[in-house]
């Protein structure tokens, strides 16, 4: 088999396997009473109090195995998009477990969850600047320069990865649609990843070509986990990804962005996540500056809801966009 053939295998594996545990988990989180609480706010989503959360571990656990297994501990890009990633999955862990544990939609507070999520980002940031294959530059006008963010990198990356768990965080209100636009934007960045690693193969960067090729595995086994938990969490949803999931998968996406130097094109990439920010934002700020909303609720997708857009139809809406944006991304690059 060809060293690419493996990057198939790494998602079939940690898909079968995330198939395999995801009975377990939704069986282990409804016996412990592990159910998400819906919002008083959230009205049309009242039906969906009580279904399990946690449904994170059922592509986190497998794509860490799988991961190790393949041999991503041996090389540093791998290593650091798997670390950060628990890392921040433990963060959403504990915020799922404060939320099941009290029976309300309150876990940590938002000053503890930054506070967590900043000291991780700057941890992995600091290495990434340090780090031989990746370092301190950054593709500019989508890839055709380069410019040196030197000691600025250390904060620019940090503030990706904070940004990016929280996008994903922000997105996952509909079932299936951060699984759904996350999956593709990771599918994207694996191709991106494939420009990298052929030039590096045909300029003799032999370690550097090892690294993207272990990445690529690492993420495809990452999609396969994903794909697993959709099955489950397509509507109507069997069980919620919960912070333990949404956190990890938008702290994954930012890795790929960043360790690939390419941390602006996911903007494009990810453009669904980032409308959810915007949207939330332009909410908070219309509403405290003149008491009134832009929005009938925000992220988009609840207005869309309230607007009278079935919630599969959003879903599949906000999945073409989002390939649309890929493919745009792969030719401009």
């Amino acid at each position: 088999m060809s060293d690419l053939g493996w990057i198939g295998v790494a998602m079939l594996v940690t898909f079968f396997a995330g198939m395999v545990i995801a009975p377990i988990v939704i069986k282990v989180a409804s016996k412990l009473k592990a159910k998400q609480t819906i919002l008083g706010y959230v009205e049309q989503h009242s039906q969906k109090s009580g279904t399990p959360t946690f449904g994170g571990l059922i592509f986190l656990l497998p794509f860490v195995v799988v991961s190790i297994a393949f041999g991503g501990l041996s090389y540093t890009i791998t290593r650091m998009a798997l670390v950060v990633t628990v890392a921040y999955g433990l963060i959403g862990f504990l915020d799922d477990f404060l939320k099941v544990k009290y029976k309300e939609n309150k876990g940590l507070k938002a000053y503890q969850k930054i506070i967590f999520q900043t000291g991780v980002a700057v941890f992995i940031a600091y290495f990434s600047y340090k780090n031989p294959f990746i370092g301190a530059k950054i593709a500019l006008n989508f890839g055709l320069q380069e410019i040196d963010l030197k000691y600025f990198y250390i904060p620019f990356a940090s503030l990706t990865f904070i940004a990016m768990s929280n996008a994903v965080n922000l997105t996952d209100g509909l079932d299936g649609l951060a699984g759904t636009t996350t999956g593709i934007y990771l599918v994207t960045f694996i191709f991106i990843t494939l420009f990298g690693y052929y030039d590096a193969v045909e300029y003799g960067k032999t370690q550097y070509s090892k690294e993207l090729l272990s990445f690529m595995i690492s993420s495809a086994s990452m999609v396969g986990g994903v794909i697993a938990f959709l099955w489950h969490n397509s509507h109507k949803a069997k069980i919620f990804m919960g912070d333990t999931g949404s956190l990890a998968l938008g702290a994954y996406a930012g890795a790929q962005a960043l360790f690939i130097k390419n941390p602006l094109i996911s903007i494009l990439v990810g453009i669904m996540p980032v409308v959810s920010c915007i949207s939330v934002i332009v909410q908070v700020v219309s509403f405290k500056l003149t008491g009134k909303r832009v929005l009938l609720m925000a992220p988009l997708h609840h207005h869309l809801e309230l607007k009278g857009v079935n919630e599969s139809k959003i879903v599949s809406f906000y999945a073409i966009i989002t390939i649309i944006a890929g493919v745009v991304s792969l030719l401009i690059i």
